[in-house]
Formats: C-alpha cells, sequence, structure tokens
C-alpha cells in the first residue's frame, strides 16, 4: 500500500477534519505554536535509533563543565535536548555568572530568582522547599539533599528540565520555550544558542515527535483503515490530556483511541475498562499498527483491571495520551514499561468486523 499525504488528507476529511493543535496551558502562561524543526530541510531520520547530540567546540569553552554535565545529566533524564536546556541558562543568566539581582539571591524585577531564573511562585511559593512537604510547582532536588533550591544549579537545571517537558519538549520545543518566557524573540534567541551548542548545528526532534515521519507509519499500515485509525491519532499530537475527554480539543487515554476509531467510521467502547475485554487478545510480538496495549497503572487497576492504554503506531511504538502532568499527548516506546498487561485488537471483534463490511459495502 502507498498511502500518500494527500489520500491521508482526504480520507480524514470524509471521517472528520483534521484537528489544529491545541493551545498549550501552564501554570505560568499559554500559546499554540507549530513543532520546532531544527534539520534545515534535510530528511529526518525516522529509524527510532537514539542519537545524543554531541557538544560542540562553543560549548565546550563557553559553558562551565560542571554546568554543562548538569544540562547533559538532566536533559537526559527528564528526556529533554540538553542544548535547548543548556542554552536557556545561557540566555537567563551565563550559566549562573551573571551578577544580576535575583541571579544569585534575592529576586529581579520580575520576581524572577536562580541560574535559571524561575518565579518563585512557579517553582513552589518559596526559595527552598523540602521535597517531603506539599507544593505546587517545579521545585526539584538535582543534588539529592532533599531540598528544591532555586539557586542551586543542579536542583534549578532539573526544575527547568521538568518545565520544558511538560511544556512540550522535546517534541514542540517552541512551545515549551515559548512557555518558559513568553516572548517570540526569546525563543528565537535561545534556539540560535541551541544550534550553536550542538556539534550538528541542529536541534534535534526524536523521529516519534516529527511529523515528517508520520507518513511512512501510515504508509505501513496492514490496511486503509488502519491507515485512517493512525493519520487522525498522530494528528492529536501536543494536545493536552484531560480525564473523560473525547476531542476535539484534549483527550485521555481511552478518548483518543475511541476517537480515532470513530474517525474511520468505526464504534468501540469509549473507556478503557471495557475496551480491554473488547478487542480479541493478542500476544506480544504479534502486534500490529492499530492494535492496543494496556497497562496496570492508575487508582483502582490491577494486572485484570488495566486503567492505562495506548495504541500501537508501529513495533514498540504507541500514540499516548498519559496523564495530564506527563506532557502533551505524543508517540512513546513502550517496551520498556514494566507493567504491560497485554495487547488486543478490536479489528477484530465481531461487531466490527460487521462495521467493516458495511463499509466495504457502502463503498461500492
Amino acid at each position: 500500500m502507498n498511502l500518500s499525504r494527500t489520500r491521508v488528507a482526504l480520507a480524514l476529511g470524509a471521517a472528520g477534519a483534521v484537528l489544529l493543535a491545541l493551545v498549550i496551558v501552564s501554570p505560568v502562561l499559554l500559546t499554540g505554536i507549530p513543532s520546532f524543526v531544527g534539520n534545515g530541510g534535510e530528511p529526518p531520520d525516522c529509524s527510532g535509533g537514539e542519537q545524543p547530540e554531541d557538544a560542540s567546540d562553543t560549548a565546550a569553552s563557553d559553558i562551565p563543565a560542571d554546568y554543562l554535565e548538569l544540562y547533559r545529566k538532566h536533559g537526559e533524564k527528564v528526556g529533554v535536548q540538553w542544548n535547548i536546556l543548556a542554552a536557556v541558562g545561557k540566555r537567563e543568566t551565563d550559566h549562573g555568572r551573571s551578577d544580576l539581582p535575583g541571579v544569585k539571591r534575592g529576586t529581579n524585577y520580575a520576581g524572577a530568582a536562580g541560574p535559571m531564573q524561575f518565579l518563585i511562585s512557579t517553582w513552589g511559593g518559596k526559595a527552598r522547599i523540602q521535597m517531603s512537604a506539599r507544593f505546587n510547582g517545579y521545585a526539584s532536588d538535582g543534588d539529592g539533599d532533599g531540598i528544591g533550591d532555586i539557586y542551586n544549579p543542579a536542583d534549578a537545571i532539573l526544575g527547568a528540565a521538568r518545565m520544558l517537558k511538560r511544556n512540550g519538549a522535546p517534541e514542540n520545543v517552541r512551545r515549551a520555550l515559548f512557555v518558559y518566557n513568553r516572548a517570540w524573540w526569546y525563543v528565537d534567541q535561545v534556539e540560535q544558542i541551541a544550534k550553536r551548542y550542538a556539534k550538528s548545528g541542529e536541534v534535534k526532534v526524536p523521529p516519534e515527535g516529527d511529523d515528517a515521519c508520520d507518513e511512512p507509519l501510515v504508509e505501513a499500515a496492514p490496511s486503509d483503515v488502519v491507515a485512517r485509525i493512525l493519520a487522525y491519532a498522530l494528528a492529536q499530537r501536543g494536545k493536552p490530556y484531560l480525564w473523560g475527554g473525547t476531542g476535539p480539543d484534549a483527550f485521555d487515554c481511552s478518548g483518543i483511541i475511541y476517537a480515532a476509531y470513530r474517525a474511520a467510521g468505526l464504534s468501540i467502547p469509549r473507556t478503557t475498562f471495557v475496551q480491554w475485554p473488547f478487542g480479541v487478545k493478542i500476544s506480544q510480538g504479534s502486534e500490529q499498527p492499530g492494535d492496543l496495549v494496556f497497562f496496570n497503572a492508575g487508582p483502582g487497576t490491577s494486572p485484570n483491571n488495566p486503567g492505562h492504554v495506548g495504541m500501537v503506531v508501529s513495533k514498540g511504538k504507541m500514540i499516548e495520551a498519559r496523564c495530564r502532568l506527563c506532557g502533551p499527548i505524543k508517540v512513546t516506546g513502550y517496551e520498556s514499561r514494566g507493567n504491560i498487561v497485554g495487547f488486543t485488537r478490536p479489528l477484530q471483534h465481531p461487531d466490527v468486523q460487521t462495521q467493516l463490511k458495511k463499509l466495504q459495502n457502502a463503498a461500492l
């Protein structure tokens, strides 16, 4: 099968128009912007292999060694590009070397503090927070001392990585940066610094976050129906999680699957708890795009009553709406998850088979 983007668009148009990426809301700001493309027009690597970005000579000479280690460590730990994290540190305080108010003590005129310039309110309400306490914010313990200190580089860099991740990185870097500081000139400046810090001169987007990699996933679908299901689901990336959400602006884990099947003209159960017994069980290793993968996750769930579900888009990859604090809808890996309950194939359910026959007859 060889579905072009035109055919995919037409198929979606027949089932319901492709939806625009929703504004992402953060505790501080909100905006909605296109995914960042940093490959200068070169074809993306859609293989899915991990390729850690090497530091350029500029990065090695400009970033203090301890800061560079923290950017790389916490960037990898959280799952954001280390050079974007480092570029934020450069733009905000020159990697903590600035003597301006609020960098090493107190706050600046806007109420920001520390090497990554968090608002005290965004950090958690005060500059130093016991991590065992209850608080709302990005206060983090990057050095393992049990305290989230806004002036401690290890803590602040980890907190910044978490905030960028929460608001779209690594897939939607520009959106995440805009939330960090609501100014387009700021986004552009950080982007340029990040490119200089990378040996490749790029800000690489993971294959699962690059929409240029959607077409190979759709083309590899085992049928036209699955291709329509995948095309709809992939078009929802970047939108937020919402418990009970079935679109068009937000979804929960089962809601995006329900909506994707509906976009292909098929009706399946709405919730995870009912989707699990509905589909025909298949063994791990035999799953294919369009199948569902279930997890023992969430309140009131168990190995026999999974509470989370994703949709397989390729071997080892799924699209999921994971949770409110887990960032936007995205393609992730499932093979390393330790709480997989099992896989199902809704398309083999007798009711769905009947629906498929009606769709085929209507197309004749």
